[in-house]
């Protein structure tokens, strides 16, 4: 894996003038942030050597060079899922692309359903917490060169408190409302029954997807600062739930887009 990072870096390398400090992941119906950025450099997916294909319809598939807010990012327009069929490996894979690309701080998106009976749809809930347990695997098991970082990498602090600190006040600033609150990932594609609904809202998650959390854990082992926030797409209240349909996700996304994007360029402004 090792020399396919190194390949897919140097093929990225060369495509640009810019070396990115801070890489950004959009999740699902997330992309309009990529519409605040001066690109310099679009790759679709399909033409990055080793890179996975985004098989969600959501997701567009490109990896974008450019800046924002003055400073140089790169920015994954849709990301990878266990559940397409992809290894912890595969889906973790751009996250150390962009640590050998010279990338220190990772922020991630999300869309999540809402199991904290504060929230209502098109919340932003600034993740300061993760539930692995779930996940069938773990990216970080495979060998472990010293490139990669320790091999039982601390996970006291994976979102970094002082990105958190500064969120909260932007968003102040802005008026922005923000919660926070614990992510929990699982395998989907599936939704969750009410019964594991209650089961994970007891746990301590207040927010539930599929994503995120293998890319943070190897961030992490990176020594990456990352920042994550999530979407609230539709609420998972077992005694009300209803079903989820992609078209209301989509509409939820789309309305929270402006306050997400305001807050994450503010951020990169001041980083």
């Amino acid at each position: 894996m090792l020399e396919q990072i190194q390949e897919t870096a140097q093929f990225i390398q060369s495509k640009t003038n810019l070396t990115p400090t801070i890489g950004i992941i959009l999740g699902t119906g997330l992309g309009a942030l990529a519409n605040e950025l001066d690109i310099e450099t679009t790759l679709p997916y399909a033409s990055i050597p080793h890179f996975p294909l985004s098989t969600i319809e959501s997701h567009s598939g490109k990896l974008l060079v450019g800046t924002l807010a003055g400073k140089p990012v790169m920015v994954m327009q849709g990301r990878f899922h266990y559940y397409e069929g992809y290894t912890m490996q595969q889906v973790t894979f751009p996250v150390r692309v962009m640590h050998a690309l010279g990338v220190k701080t990772l922020l991630v998106s999300n869309a999540a359903g809402g199991m904290n009976p504060a929230f209502q749809t098109s919340d932003l809930m600034v993740i300061d917490d993760h539930i692995s347990l779930l996940l069938p695997g773990n990216p970080l098991i495979c060998p472990n060169p010293p490139v990669f970082g320790e091999r039982f990498p601390d996970m006291c602090e994976p979102y970094r408190q002082s990105l958190i600190d500064l969120a909260f006040s932007i968003a102040d600033e802005l008026g922005i409302s923000l919660k926070r609150g614990v992510y929990v990932s699982v395998t989907g594609p599936q939704l969750e029954t009410r019964a594991e609904y209650r089961m994970l809202h007891q746990w301590g998650a207040d927010a539930v997807g599929m994503s995120t959390v293998p890319e943070v854990i190897v961030a992490n082992q990176l020594s990456m600062a990352v920042f994550g926030v999530s979407v609230i797409t539709d609420l998972c209240f077992p005694d009300t739930l209803e079903k989820a349909e992609l078209v209301k996700i989509l509409a939820a996304a789309a309305k929270a887009e402006p306050k997400l994007t305001m807050l994450i360029r503010e951020m990169i402004s001041r980083l």
